[in-house]
């Protein structure tokens, strides 16, 4: 349904979502915005201590709490009701119109093709769990995930990098990020949060606010291995450090 959106409606449809959004705001006092926010930090005091029977009782009250919230807003209400109409008018062109395809394929020798082979993430995306790299050796993959709450801890003592430079991107939102670097890998760090503290290398941040962090090692222009960090949180820490 969405491919066949030109990117005009797409635009038109966020510019709509967030002027109603606005509107929430500075009318209606943030509307639902607020316990929204208090639901969702609820939620992750209750996922932190979810071993524990208050804690299931939190998270999952507060989870129920925090989509209520949410469908409250007017922006989301809009969304849904657009996506809804969306989908008859779509549906009802699709009826109307039948798409013919014939792929054209060029006569290229099945020998001379590249082979691609699937592999497995290192991590997967998840939102209310920590995650952490294998005790033992493991095969080294790129890293690009995001997440919602928990921690997220990856030793490269345990694996060998390759030869060019190996990446690691994690988008969060509430957790702490632990990296582990041997001493004879150059590292690049860029981090950005809006609350949190940092620990790289020896350097403390004890508050960011709204601020974004930017180390490399002096011989990280030219030398191999190395590894390209890449870490945005909304809130939490960050602890880079040799092992």
């Amino acid at each position: 349904m969405f491919k066949r959106l030109t990117t005009d409606t797409y635009n038109w449809i966020l510019i709509i979502g967030v002027v109603l959004f606005i509107f929430e705001i500075v009318f209606f006092f943030g509307g639902t915005i607020i316990p929204a926010l208090f639901s969702g930090f609820f939620m992750y005091i209750g996922w932190k201590k979810f071993d524990q029977l208050w804690g299931k009782i939190l998270f999952w009250i507060s989870l129920v709490g925090l989509v209520f919230a949410v469908l409250n807003l007017l922006a989301v209400r809009f969304l849904i009701i657009a996506a809804i109409v969306l989908f008859i008018l779509n549906y009802s062109k699709s009826k109307k119109e039948t798409e013919h395809i014939n792929p054209m394929f060029p006569d290229v020798d099945e020998e001379t093709m590249d082979s691609i082979i699937e592999m497995k993430p290192l991590f997967d995306h998840k939102l209310f769990e920590d995650q952490e790299t294998e005790n033992t050796a493991y095969q080294w993959r790129d890293v690009n995930i995001h997440g919602a709450f928990g921690d997220r801890m990856i030793d490269l003592s345990n694996t060998v990098l390759p030869k060019d430079t190996a990446i690691i991107s994690i988008r969060h939102i509430m957790g702490n990020i632990e990296i582990y670097v041997p001493y004879e890998v150059e590292v690049s760090i860029h981090h950005s949060s809006v609350f949190g503290r940092a620990y790289i290398f020896g350097n403390h941040h004890w508050k960011l606010m709204n601020k974004s962090l930017l180390y490399q090692t002096s011989n990280y222009g030219g030398t191999y291995p190395r590894v390209k960090i890449i870490t945005s949180i909304f809130s939490g820490d960050i602890e880079v450090k040799r092992i």
